[in-house]
């Protein structure tokens, strides 16, 4: 097999390639490992690249493929994995002073689902300082920037893990999501994201924000991609406490079905306030599209969001804290200065007030389940505004002012606290170039209506720009 041209941009069509021997494992490898050398002095999306491994594995790949033992669509491509995310022998820092050299005796049980799929490791991606924080900027290894414009921010905390599937410098990553940390650099960035229901995908081995919010979820640069890499992460885990037991799927079954006869369910309030102008006419032009392919809109109505937001954020403050107690006491110094100030709020919290975030979480649950009776997903904003510049704090969204961690993580936030699979998919840019994100919320263990959903648009744009 010989790599030649150009490479495909899906991992579905590079797994094509594979099968029909056009392409090798090994020179694909190879040129991505070219391109991280001559791009990634700029982006900084990676922390470790694991050039010998994976080219070893490439190797492995190869052999298997032309021996006809082919593993599946994960088969011989190139990944990521955010640097919080255990692996065994290769270094895994969280971003942070405190675990600049630890190496792991055991991997995740996502990496190890990966590697028996066959994909292969370049490297683990950069993230926000412990993942906390939006912005991905805080990083004891520097910020992950742009692949849009290297002087603003990729969005956090998975920004590396966005910025490197951004780039072609790998086919997919994956991030954790605790208050948006997958969506938001997947629309920032301008890439496909999935948070997927609470419980569906394990978090053994993945070092925790709070392990009441936490979700691990792919970043791809198509919806097919992600929808194949969540059917290897998926699956229940007795090895962590909070993962559901569900029959496995095929979350790409409905990919071809289409919307038409849908319905789509738009949360005007709440969702739709303080939204940048060009965001808010990416997302009518967005509802234009399913509208033109069959789909049905409705308004619909989730009362308490501003509650629900407040509870998600005092429920991470509250569990942040306790994760790095020790930390925080014995050498609070080698936390980054920012990371270490929104650690030390958890400290002050009051015990009723974290039960009250709990009681509204139940609350929530009900009021999403509501919302989504008669309808198959909802529609909203991922982030309200595009990429704000590195190291920006404060930002003014048509005359409201508001601190950049607050506006992107608002409209993210509520379905961390309920759980809800929530998916963010490319929907054009601005005028000045910035990606823009459109977010569809689903059932619980309902990710295959978003990825029909999805799917349906991204496909209807994609005629529509070449038609």
């Amino acid at each position: 097999m010989r790599a030649s041209g150009e490479l495909p941009r899906s991992l579905t069509d590079l797994g094509r390639a594979y099968r029909e021997r056009t392409l090798s494992p090994v020179e694909v490898v190879e040129t991505l490992l070219t391109r991280i050398e001559a791009g990634d002095k700029v982006l900084n999306a990676f922390i470790v690249v694991t050039g010998e491994r994976a080219l070893e594995e490439a190797e492995n790949a190869e052999r298997e493929i032309l021996a006809g033992r082919y593993r599946g669509p994960l088969h011989g491509i190139p990944v990521g994995l955010k640097d919080l995310i255990y692996t065994e022998g290769v270094r895994t820092t969280m971003g942070s002073a405190f675990f600049e050299d630890f190496v792991p005796d055991y991997s995740a049980t996502v990496a190890t689902r990966l590697l028996e799929a066959g994909s292969i490791l370049l490297g683990k991606t950069n993230t926000h300082e412990f993942a906390y924080g939006p912005t991905g900027d805080r990083s004891r290894f520097g910020p992950t920037r742009n692949p849009h414009d290297a002087a603003r921010i990729s969005g956090g905390s998975s920004g590396g893990s966005a910025a490197a599937v951004a780039a072609d410098l790998i086919y997919a990553s994956l991030g954790s999501d605790t208050g948006g940390s997958v969506r938001i650099p997947a629309a920032l960035c301008g890439i496909v994201g999935m948070k997927p229901t609470f419980g569906r995908v394990s978090k053994k081995g993945v070092f925790p924000l709070s392990w009441t919010l936490d979700h691990v979820g792919p970043l791809t640069r198509t919806v097919e991609d992600n929808a194949l890499v969540l059917n290897s992460l998926a699956g229940h885990d007795p090895g962590d406490p909070y993962s559901a037991k569900r029959p496995a799927e095929d979350f790409a079954r409905d990919l071809r079905r289409g919307v038409r006869g849908g319905v789509i369910g738009v949360p005007r309030d709440f969702y739709f306030e303080h939204v940048g102008r060009e965001v808010a006419e990416r997302l009518g032009e967005v509802i234009e599209v399913f509208r033109s392919s069959g789909a049905g809109m409705r308004e619909v109505e989730i009362p308490h969001l501003w509650e629900t937001l407040k509870a998600q954020r005092l429920t991470l403050a509250a569990d942040a804290y306790a994760v790095h107690e020790e930390r925080l006491r014995s050498e609070p110094e080698r936390f980054d200065a920012e990371v270490r100030e929104r650690l030390m709020d958890g400290e002050r919290l009051k015990a009723y007030r974290y039960a009250n975030a709990q009681q509204r979480k139940l609350g929530a649950n009900d009021e999403f389940g509501r919302a989504l009776e008669g309808v198959d997903v909802l529609l909203t904003p991922t982030v309200p505004i595009t990429a704000t510049l590195v190291d920006q704090r404060e930002v003014d969204i048509e005359g409201y002012e508001e601190s950049v961690r607050s506006a992107v993580t608002r409209l993210t936030g509520p379905t961390n606290l309920t759980g809800f699979p929530s998916l963010s998919i490319p929907c054009g840019s601005t005028a000045s170039g910035l990606p823009v994100g459109v977010q569809l919320i689903g059932r619980t263990f309902d990710e295959a209506t978003l990825y029909r959903f999805a799917h349906a648009y991204e496909m209807a744009a994609a005629a529509d720009l070449t038609g």
